[in-house]
């Protein structure tokens, strides 16, 4: 496998460095920046190194929802019937259990953990989204913060990393990974802006930085069916993480697994939030027909999409929904943007989509009867006025990276850990299987946060108190 982007790895047995610190984390995403916090509450020092002039990631542009069981959140809800075990069983489910399973517990056991440490000793007051489960989850446990926006989480992580006065060192372009001839991470070189470079000596090394699905020649090698889909995702997802995975002889796990969605909102480039498909909305192609089971997932909804004539399809709803729907910021820019039609009558409806208006009412028809061919169980059927936005598919962020121990150490092709060499986020395998419809709703931003998390907790352990305390 190859990329674009060089990412190196040099032998040496000593880094040539004015500094050194005992954890050195690459990628100021959500995960880097969750293990920086869970490490200064362990009194551990530790650097962020992050490409970009503001740490933003994949996380910035998610809608920030986290899935979590057992949460001081949830039990104040009255939600007390979910647990780590009933949580790992909903991944395992959408994944048709082929998710890892020691990484699924792992996660499911340290999510609710990890949100609990964010708020009490961070801040970050979580809301529990009660209003309708997301594709997968038997119980309400989808976090987020009261703006409901990826960037307002990545706000509040960025404000907790300053209060806590933990170095993030911005427009450091990590390229080369340092070990010495027993396969320690010794230190990390990195490019600034202006061409010069500098090195980074540590005692432990934190891949949190990224997956592949901004690198074009990798989506086409190991997602063909995703090659020439829009990409909603950081363009600095660049697979760097996997080719330094394959220098080092790390094995790699799930590549193709990732989340899509199926509600990119074209041309206006926004995010419809998929709560509206779960509580009666449905997607009609150009033909005026339904062509899935909405209720599925909106990852693989992406795939169903893409494969409608012109690689479009229409999300149709009506009034109550639209209420819903304005509840998220991400349609709200949308709407603003101009992507919501209304249409006051079906005959109207096929006119905005293009399509006989005969076939669409035998489609809005089929509704009535509550149960559809596809075994979708409908409530009710959509009433006049209808709303309407136009959608394709579109990548998000890939699945598959670095395999790991269940403590987020790197494994080495034979089952063996690299010392102190981790990986977690979108650096490493996560929890979906090997295909687009094993992704459970949070699943990305679940990876991240639990696997900062652990990685912190795997990190801490691994440096000497003389160290920590330098």
């Amino acid at each position: 496998m190859t990329g674009s982007p060089s990412r190196l790895v040099r032998r040496a047995a000593q880094v040539e460095a004015d500094v050194h610190v005992p954890v050195a984390i690459v990628g100021g995403g959500a995960c880097g920046l969750t293990a920086a916090l869970m490490l200064a509450d362990a009194g551990v020092e530790c650097v962020v190194l992050e490409r970009d002039v503001v740490p933003s990631g994949s996380t910035a542009l998610s809608s920030g929802f986290i899935p979590a069981p057992g949460t001081r959140t949830q039990r104040a809800h009255g939600v007390r019937e979910d647990s780590a075990e009933r949580f790992a069983a909903d991944i395992q489910a959408k994944a048709h259990g082929r998710a890892a399973p020691a990484l699924v517990e792992a996660y499911a056991a340290s999510i609710g953990p990890a949100l609990d440490a964010l708020q009490e000793r961070h801040g970050l007051q979580w809301m529990l989204l009660d209003g309708f489960l997301y594709p997968g989850h038997s119980v309400h446990r989808m976090h987020a913060l009261p703006q409901k926006t990826g960037a307002s989480l990545m706000a509040a992580l960025q404000s907790a990393v300053e209060a806590a006065g933990i170095p993030v060192l911005t427009q450091a372009l990590v390229d080369t990974l340092v070990l010495d001839a027993e396969d320690r991470v010794i230190g990390i070189d990195y490019t600034r802006p202006d061409g010069s470079r500098e090195a980074l000596a540590c005692d432990a090394l934190l891949l949190a930085c990224n997956g592949f699905g901004g690198n074009a020649q990798m989506v086409r090698a190991l997602l063909p069916e995703m090659a020439e889909a829009t990409f909603g995702g950081h363009i600095g997802n660049d697979g760097s993480a996997i080719l330094w995975g394959e220098s080092l002889g790390a094995r790699l796990r799930d590549l193709g697994g990732y989340q899509g969605h199926g509600s990119w909102v074209t041309p206006q480039g926004a995010l419809m939030s998929w709560a509206v498909m779960m509580e009666g909305g449905v997607q009609i192609n150009c033909e005026g027909r339904r062509f899935h089971d909405e209720t599925q997932g909106y990852s693989e909804a992406a795939v169903h999409v893409l494969a409608q004539p012109g690689g479009i399809a229409w999300n149709v709803f009506d009034a109550p929904l639209l209420a819903l729907a304005r509840g998220f910021p991400d349609f709200c820019d949308a709407e603003a943007a101009g992507a919501l039609r209304c249409c006051e009558s079906v005959a109207a409806l096929a006119d905005c989509i293009g399509c006989e208006p005969g076939v669409l009412q035998g489609t809005l028809d089929a509704m009535h009867s509550g149960t559809s061919p596809d075994g979708r169980v409908f409530a009710r059927a959509l009433d006049a006025p209808y709303f309407a936005v136009k959608v394709t598919g579109a990548l998000f962020h890939t699945q598959g990276g670095l395999d790991t121990a269940p403590d987020m150490r790197v494994l080495r092709h034979d089952g063996t850990p690299f010392a102190n060499l981790l990986a977690a986020g979108g650096a490493a395998g996560g929890v979906s299987g090997d295909a687009v419809w094993g992704y459970l709703s949070g699943n990305g931003l679940l990876s991240a946060v639990a696997g900062g998390y652990i990685a912190a907790r795997t990190a801490a352990a691994l440096i000497p108190s003389t160290k920590a305390s330098r």
